[in-house]
């Protein structure tokens, strides 16, 4: 079923957008002729991508410290440009196979997060910069992800990597397998004044018969009270000058499609500067 709020205006290519784009707004579509072919794109740990036969393009592997594929696709802001900030982001994913080599259930902490070496997700994520150790306060971001067992959540980074924040909305949509088959996942954040504050607004949506029709399967609020899970000492070692629940109203110059521990065929990407509705209340999200 199409979201009540979807317009009837399709992207460049051919897929309905949920929010317009707004005026003088930016627009990024992947190259699927030769998705290298890009100023803007930068693909991180060397992996193999190979084109398929229906013109989609395959991740087997990269060249990085583990075991598992991983990949992140970013895609950056033009000098002279305004970053992303509130963006729609959309793709079509299939999930060849799942491919979790270097952990085990017996051998996984059951007291620590998960590294995202174990973490078999798909996650796109906008509003920061880099994320290394180099420049850990850089690394500010909102995810939605779609997992391989059919769950959806978000999640927060305030900084890289001790400001992860636990999941919220955390919640199994799909009874389906979803291996083997393309499935379309939109995410969508963007910021919304209440009263004195600014809050982020965040949305995601799949297309899981590959119809193009979309349903919204999260919406979430932050307006506060969401904090990092890492211990205070920690947080607060990185001297970010942020609060423990900062809320992501920045931009960023990158945006990027991640994935770890899959084996999947992607097509269709892209990233617009959205014009969100002005009519939102309360009662319609889920308030942190």
């Amino acid at each position: 079923m199409l979201s009540s709020n979807a317009t009837s205006v399709h992207d460049e290519f051919g897929i309905i957008e949920i929010y317009p784009t707004k005026e003088n707004g930016r627009e990024w579509y992947l190259n699927m002729n030769d998705q290298l072919n890009d100023g803007l794109l930068s693909i991180t740990f060397e992996p193999n991508i190979t084109r398929q036969i229906d013109g989609s393009w395959r991740i087997s592997e990269t060249n990085s410290s583990f075991l598992n594929p991983q990949i992140r696709i970013n895609v950056d802001t033009p000098s002279g440009k305004e970053p992303w900030r509130d963006v729609e982001m959309t793709g079509y994913i299939m999930i060849i196979s799942t491919n979790l080599l270097s952990t085990t259930d017996s051998n996984r902490s059951t007291t620590s997060p998960a590294h995202e070496s174990e973490i078999e997700d798909i996650a796109w994520y906008a509003r920061g910069r880099k994320r290394n150790e180099e420049v850990p306060c850089e690394g500010t971001a909102y995810f939605g992800g779609l997992h391989p067992d059919g769950t959806v959540s978000w999640k927060k980074s305030i900084w890289w990597t001790g400001g992860y924040t636990e999941d919220r909305l955390k919640q199994k949509v799909l009874n389906e397998e979803m291996v083997g088959k393309w499935i379309g996942w939109k995410v969508i954040m963007y910021n919304i004044e209440i009263g004195n504050l600014t809050g982020v607004k965040m949305e995601s949506y799949l297309d899981f018969n590959n119809t193009g029709n979309w349903s919204k399967v999260t919406e979430l609020l932050d307006s506060g009270g969401w904090y990092a899970r890492t211990s205070d000492e920690e947080f607060y070692g990185a001297q970010c000058g942020r609060p423990k629940d900062y809320i992501v109203t920045n931009s960023g110059p990158i945006a990027t499609f991640r994935s770890d521990n899959l084996v999947l065929d992607f097509k269709d990407f892209s990233i617009r500067e959205i014009r969100p509705s002005n009519n939102l209340t309360l009662t319609s999200v889920n308030a942190l």
